[in-house]
C-alpha cells in the first residue's frame, strides 16, 4: 500500500468489512491492514495488545503535542452473521442504491473508514492541537478494551486532549448519555434426587427461579422508588434474565441451574449497589437453604467488568464542540453500552457520534447510507478546521 493514491471512505470501508473479525477473535487481521496504511503516511502509532498478544488496540496522535486535542474512537469488531438471512455476502461491501451493505458498514467500521480516509486531510492541514484515533477490540462482547484504550492514551501522550467523540451510529447526532451494563452467570447448587422428594432435597431449578423474580422485584422497586431519567427509553435500569438451563427429566430433582443476565443502568443508578443487593439476598437464601443441603451454594462469574454508564454535561466544551461540527442544536441519549463512560472515567469527556442508524445494526443486511460517510467526512474536517 502506497500514499500516492488517497483512498476514499468506501474503498477504506470495502476493505475494513472484507475482516470477519467477530468479538472474541483476534483482531489482528483487520489491525495488520490498518497498520500498514498509517505506515504508508509515516504516522507513528503505539499499539496495546492483550496478555498473550492475539489482540492490540491502537492510538496514535496526528498533529502536535499540545493539550485540548480531540480524540475519535471506535472498534474493530463486530458481531456474528449466523442464522441471519443475509441477501448479499456480509463480508463484502455492497453498495445498493444509496446504501452500502455489509457486517459493521453501520457499527461500526464506517467510522473508522472516514477516519482513515481522513488522514491525508489532517496531515495536510496544519493544526495547532492533534487529533487522536483510538481504536479497540472486542467490543461487541462488554467493551473489554476500551478501558485499557483510554488509559493508553492517558498515560502515553505527556498532553492532555480535551475530550473524545466515539463514533458509534447515531445518524450523526450528538448523544451525551449511555447506560452501563454488567453480564453475569449466577449457578445455583441444589441435590439431586426423586421428585416425589421435593421438600427433603433442595431443587436447583425453584431456587434459581425464585432469584429471577427477585431481579424483575428490584429492578420494580427501582422504578417505584422514583430511579427514572426521562433522557432515556426506557427511562430506568433494566434488569433481565436472557438464558437459564438445567435439570435432566421431569422426575429428577436437579441438582444445578444457571442462568445468564444483564443489567442496563442509568447513571443514577450504581453498579455495584445492585450487585450488592443481589449477593446479600443469595447469601440469606443459602444461610437457610443449607438447613436441608449443606452443599447448597450459589456462585457467580461476571462475563466482564461494568461497563460504566455516560452522563456528560450539557454545558461541557465537548458538547458546545460536536454540536458545532455537526450543525445539531440539541443532544440525546442512547440505551446501548459503548465505550464512552470508559473514556469518560479515563478523563476525557465524551459524545457519542458517528455516521449510521443503530435500528441497521446487529441485523441482517445492515448498511450505512453513503450520505452518512459524506457527513462524517465532513465532520471530522470541520474539526481539523476547529484545531488550527
Amino acid at each position: 500500500m502506497t500514499a500516492t493514491q488517497p483512498l476514499t471512505a468506501t474503498q477504506i470501508l470495502t476493505e475494513l468489512v472484507s475482516f470477519p473479525v467477530l468479538g472474541g477473535d483476534s483482531n489482528l487481521p483487520v489491525l495488520n491492514w490498518i497498520t500498514n496504511y498509517l505506515d504508508s503516511y509515516g504516522v507513528a502509532y503505539q499499539t496495546v495488545p492483550n496478555e498473550d498478544g492475539s489482540k492490540a488496540a491502537l492510538h496514535c496522535r496526528i498533529g502536535p503535542a499540545e493539550d485540548g486535542g480531540i480524540i475519535l474512537s471506535g472498534h474493530m469488531d463486530v458481531v456474528p452473521t449466523v442464522g441471519q438471512p443475509w441477501d448479499t455476502d456480509p463480508f463484502k461491501l455492497t453498495l445498493k442504491g444509496d446504501k452500502l451493505y455489509g457486517r459493521g458498514s453501520c457499527d461500526m467500521k464506517g467510522f473508522l473508514a472516514c477516519c482513515l480516509a481522513s488522514v491525508p486531510m489532517l496531515l495536510r492541514t496544519r493544526l495547532q492541537k492533534p487529533v487522536y484515533f483510538a481504536f479497540s477490540y472486542d467490543e461487541e462482547i462488554g467493551c473489554m478494551a476500551g478501558d485499557i484504550t483510554a488509559e493508553a492514551i492517558r498515560d502515553f501522550y505527556d498532553e492532555k486532549p480535551a475530550g473524545a467523540i466515539i463514533g458509534e451510529p447515531t445518524m450523526l447526532v450528538p448523544m451525551v448519555g449511555q447506560k452501563g451494563i454488567m453480564v453475569y452467570t449466577t449457578t445455583v447448587r441444589g441435590s439431586q434426587g426423586h421428585s416425589s422428594r421435593i421438600k427433603e432435597e433442595v431443587d436447583a431449578i425453584h431456587e434459581a427461579a425464585r432469584l429471577v423474580v427477585w431481579l424483575e422485584d428490584k429492578m420494580d422497586a427501582l422504578i417505584a422508588a422514583g430511579r427514572t431519567d426521562d433522557r432515556f427509553h426506557p427511562n430506568h435500569t433494566s434488569i433481565h434474565v436472557g438464558t437459564i438451563k438445567g435439570g435432566s427429566a421431569f422426575n429428577i430433582i436437579a441438582n444445578e441451574c444457571s442462568f445468564d443476565w444483564d443489567f442496563r443502568n442509568i447513571p443514577m443508578d450504581d453498579a455495584q449497589d445492585i450487585i450488592d443487593a443481589f449477593e446479600a439476598h443469595c447469601a440469606e437464601r443459602v444461610a437457610l437453604r443449607r438447613k436441608t443441603f449443606p452443599g447448597f451454594a450459589i456462585e457467580h462469574v461476571a462475563m466482564h467488568p461494568p461497563v460504566p454508564p455516560l452522563d456528560t454535561a450539557e454545558d461541557a466544551p465537548i458538547v458546545g464542540l460536536i454540536k458545532q461540527l455537526t450543525g445539531a442544536t440539541e443532544t440525546s441519549t442512547v440505551a446501548y453500552a459503548a465505550e464512552a463512560g470508559q473514556f469518560s472515567n479515563a478523563g476525557f469527556p465524551s459524545v457519542i457520534c458517528g455516521p449510521g442508524d443503530i435500528a441497521q445494526a446487529h441485523r441482517a443486511n445492515e448498511f450505512c447510507a453513503v450520505a452518512q460517510l459524506d457527513g462524517c467526512m465532513e465532520m471530522i474536517e470541520r474539526l481539523a478546521e476547529w484545531l488550527r
